[in-house]
């Protein structure tokens, strides 16, 4: 049975957006402590070494708690649950204003992860009740933009911000930072409830027909994944599989390449363009913007061909040659940027098509566990990333930093490929692109 592509318009339509504002939000608050390290710099208690650590340590509450939320979330529902996760983390986002020294930045910055741990696998897990396995690269492609828009958006808004509120009030640039894109967090989180749909059935906004030939086509890839021994169902079928713990491991090397980009893109630009915060962060917008098209057309053309391995393969190999080719010194500015553009736009397309492989394996509980695990596994590589690429920078240079970034990228490519038959799936009802 086939679902119409306007069915699927309409439900993209109604939920992305939310989603797509949703991530925007997360992902600032997760990553504009690279631009408050700029302003916080002449705090006494900081250092590079506080950064590095208070950067990373956000992932150890990540991890301890991506599992259980995701769980709750399959439970409960998304509406509920991310609503919670959006006012907790906006709350503790503003807090870190509030930091004293670096024993309440680490705690801070912990708390964070603890507050938002959940959010991105259980969209993904959020986008499989709605999304069949042939439309889902494009989904996750279209969601993870959010990542490139935040990049686009966050970079000049934090530039600016740390440039016209220093002293305000008797408060730090980074302290009005942390407040000011915090806050607008708890703001969309109360509103989350009357802004989403649990489940297709529950929604009001779909005719009977649309439920009815929604729910038979999942159905039917449902009983498709059982036919092909890759429907596992429970959470120990998840957290016991050899594929998801290989897809934790190819997923570790991708994530050192975004937040290898992420925290230190505004450090880089600075000490390679300009000395203006505000201009660092205009030009850390530029390899967002690339990279939110790019993933876009990668994720579409993954979902039109059905293959999988090949385009995660070859993004990732794109971005670590990227990687590898700016940490040439004293390369031209024009340069720099369109290799960080290109690096940018290999991760975050990589990221895109490989989240169409763990969830075309699983099923129910297994799939809210089995996601959540993927991603806090690999999302170690965001506290092991930065204190790294912090070692590699003090103890050698900028480009040995970058050229580790690369190496795991690489690694990870390599893995992806050498797996491509043992994970391979059967296209599953290419009737419903």
């Amino acid at each position: 049975m086939s679902a119409s592509p306007a069915l699927f318009q309409k439900i993209t339509r109604r939920l992305m957006p939310v989603l797509f504002v949703s991530y925007i939000l997360a992902y600032i608050d997760r990553v504009n402590v690279g631009f408050a390290k700029l302003a916080m710099k002449q705090e006494p208690w900081f250092s590079d070494a506080v950064f590095a650590t208070g950067a990373g340590i956000f992932f150890i509450g990540y991890f301890l708690f991506e599992v259980p939320g995701n769980v709750i979330l399959h439970r409960v529902g998304a509406r509920r649950w991310m609503a919670r996760i959006m006012v907790t983390w906006g709350l503790v986002s503003a807090a870190l204003a509030f930091s004293s020294g670096a024993a309440s930045f680490y705690f801070l910055r912990f708390c964070l992860g603890v507050a938002e741990a959940g959010f991105f696998p259980g969209i993904i897990l959020y986008l499989t009740y709605w999304y069949p396995h042939e439309r889902r690269a494009r989904m996750v492609a279209l969601f993870m933009t959010a990542i490139a828009l935040a990049g686009v958006i966050g970079g000049p808004v934090s530039g600016w911000l740390l440039r016209v509120t220093d002293g305000w009030h008797g408060l730090a640039s980074w302290q009005w930072l942390f407040l000011l894109e915090g806050l607008p967090a708890v703001l969309l989180g109360l509103a989350l409830p009357w802004l989403l749909t649990d489940r297709p059935e529950q929604a009001t906004w779909l005719t009977n027909q649309e439920k009815s030939s929604l729910a038979e086509l999942l159905a039917i890839e449902e009983r498709q994944k059982t036919a092909e021994g890759h429907g596992a169902h429970r959470v120990r079928d998840a957290l016991a599989s050899p594929r998801v713990w290989w897809c934790a491991g190819m997923y570790f090397g991708l994530i050192v390449g975004l937040y290898g980009t992420s925290f230190w893109l505004p450090q880089i630009i600075k000490d390679t363009l300009t000395q203006d915060d505000a201009l660092v962060g205009l030009y850390s917008a530029i390899p967002w913007a690339v990279a939110a098209v790019g993933m876009l057309l990668v994720g579409a053309h993954s979902d039109r061909t059905g293959e999988r391995y090949w385009h995660v393969t070859l993004s990732a190999l794109t971005a670590a040659l990227a990687f590898a080719a700016s940490g040439i010194p004293n390369l031209p500015p024009w340069l720099l940027l369109a290799l960080l553009a290109i690096a940018i736009t290999g991760v975050m397309s990589a990221i895109a098509c490989f989240w169409a492989v763990p969830t075309a394996m699983l099923s129910g509980r297994a799939a809210a566990a089995g996601i959540a695990w993927i991603n806090s596994v690999g999302n170690l590589a965001g506290y092991a990333s930065p204190e790294w690429i912090g070692w590699l920078k003090t103890r050698y240079s900028m480009t040995a930093a970058l050229l580790g970034v690369s190496f795991m990228l690489a690694l990870a490519a390599v893995l992806v490929i050498s797996s491509r038959r043992w994970l391979a799936l059967k296209k599953v009802n290419a009737a419903c692109r």
